[in-house]
């Protein structure tokens, strides 16, 4: 089954392995009726439109952040803003790649 993942994900797998590991939040990104329609469980959903506003909130959490998407376009736009805030973050890319490894 990691092979798969691996080969899947590339490197990435390895890395969301980590954050899921250290306890990561996982920040959906989307619009909520998107997370409504099916997310990871335990993830948060805050919109990327919404994420700079919330960066105090974030920050709270005192944890690594794995942000999610439908396609890891918006997903990458949130892990630039936290990453430019001081947050350790990695894009995860589609929510279902996100839990693919945390169901893995």
């Amino acid at each position: 089954m990691f092979g798969f993942l691996k080969r899947l994900f590339g490197n990435n797998s390895d890395q969301l392995t980590d954050f899921i590991s250290r306890g990561a939040v996982i920040l959906d990104v989307r619009t909520p009726a998107e997370f409504k329609a099916g997310h990871v469980p335990k993830a948060i959903n805050i919109p990327v439109d919404q994420v700079q506003a919330k960066i105090n909130t974030i920050k709270g959490y005192n944890k690594p952040v794995i942000t999610c998407c439908a396609s890891g376009a918006r997903s990458g736009a949130a892990a630039g803003i936290l990453r430019a805030a001081g947050i350790e973050v990695v894009n995860g890319g589609p929510w279902q790649s996100v839990n693919a490894v945390v169901a893995a």
